[in-house]
């Protein structure tokens, strides 16, 4: 996909993103006081997503990243998930909540979600900023879902075309 001469449709801007997360967080909030709690961010995708929510979390917690791979630099899944980088801690003893920026096919936090599952954590939670459904090929659903969006390659705050757009504070799509 050639985008130099593409523009640029607005899917959600950085106000209805921020008014999610805050919502998110107080929702996140409830259902885990009293929790011993760790957020496993996905990496690289969701680390801004990640970083807002944990803000608007008003509960101690500790974060770990893990980082995957099913894309490449490609916009097109390769339906294989790679774990290039895991924990670095024993989760058996907490409350987990996968954060992730996207389901997409699924793929990737139903292969994450089983290997965490694996572990024995006290609980295992799901949450995404934003769910494809109609591009889903397993069968998976997120406990926490941000908004649900139409089938576009989409980029911004956090999600990336190669390596670049992850800085936009906003989520677009490049239409001809």
């Amino acid at each position: 996909m050639d985008i130099t001469n593409m523009n640029k449709e607005i899917l959600l801007t950085k106000d209805e993103i921020n008014m999610k997360v805050i919502e998110m967080g107080k929702l996140i909030t409830e259902d885990y006081k009293g929790k011993k709690i760790v957020v496993i961010s996905l990496l690289k995708g969701s680390f801004i997503f990640t970083a807002d929510l944990i803000r608007n979390i008003d509960l101690p917690l500790v974060i770990e990243f893990m980082i995957t791979s099913s894309y490449g630099h490609g916009h097109e899944s390769s339906g294989e998930v790679k774990v290039i980088k895991d924990v670095d801690i024993d989760i058996s003893e907490y409350d987990v909540l996968i954060v992730d920026d996207i389901i997409d096919s699924g793929n990737t936090m139903k292969n994450i979600y089983e290997l965490l599952s694996s572990r024995n954590p006290k609980s295992l939670k799901t949450c995404t900023l934003l769910d494809k459904p109609s591009r889903r090929t397993v069968e998976f659903t997120a406990d926490y879902t941000g908004f649900v969006i139409p089938d576009k390659f989409i980029v911004g705050y956090g999600l990336n075309y190669g390596d670049y757009y992850r800085n936009v504070d906003h989520i677009f799509a490049f239409v001809e």
